[in-house]
């Protein structure tokens, strides 16, 4: 591929990275709660669900999914019901990754963090949908189109790190905080909250025509 064409899905896949969501909440959440270097369990999580993803896209099964109204809606409304309990969860206090602990015999371990970034990630038919529009218009088939996959599903893993880490790191330097009771229970239910907007959001997704 050319340059140009690399470098314009660099910016255009670095855009969607950066842009806050359910994935983004629940990254910040664990910095604040266990610290930078125990948030990188939910990372590892949510990078699993995008390889994933992207696999599916680059063999076409993504298409057919998109293409197929059912499997979407169970996909989505699977994503909105999972969001909306994790928010409440958060509201509430429960444990989950997207609830800030003051207590580190509280905090979310790092297995459980791991899958239910990937759950969170996986439920997320946005996803689904960025790697099933976006990959067929920086493919050029005048050339091997294996390599090219290649190289943009390593990019998309890299960017998505590098972004996912900068949201752990901001929550880890909020960390201190985490002390204050009336600090932990407003973080809880601003995520929360947020966390069932976004669910409400998803409900609103519409197929691909």
């Amino acid at each position: 591929m050319s340059w140009e064409t690399f470098l314009i899905f660099v910016v255009t896949t670095a855009v969607v990275c950066l842009t806050p969501g359910p994935a983004a909440l629940l990254v910040v959440a664990q910095g604040m709660s266990n610290g930078y270097r125990r948030s990188y369990w939910a990372i590892a999580g949510i990078a699993l669900g995008n390889a994933i993803y992207f696999a599916l896209s680059a063999t076409g099964v993504a298409a057919l999914i998109v293409a197929s109204s059912t499997l979407f809606s169970v996909i989505k409304w699977i994503g909105v019901a999972y969001l909306f309990y994790l928010g409440i969860s958060a509201i509430r206090s429960k444990a989950s990754a997207l609830t800030v602990s003051s207590d580190a015999t509280h905090a979310t371990t790092g297995m459980r963090a791991f899958w239910q970034a990937m759950v969170v990630e996986l439920s997320n038919p946005k996803a689904l949908l960025y790697f099933v529009a976006l990959l067929p218009q920086f493919i050029d088939p005048s050339r091997p189109v294996g390599p090219q996959l290649l190289i943009f599903g390593i990019t998309c893993i890299g960017l998505d790190t590098m972004a996912y880490s900068l949201y752990a790191w901001l929550g880890s330097k909020t960390r201190r905080f985490t002390a204050n009771a009336r600090f932990v229970k407003t973080s809880n239910r601003a995520a929360g909250g947020l966390l069932m907007v976004a669910g409400a959001m998803m409900a609103t997704l519409k197929k691909v025509a």
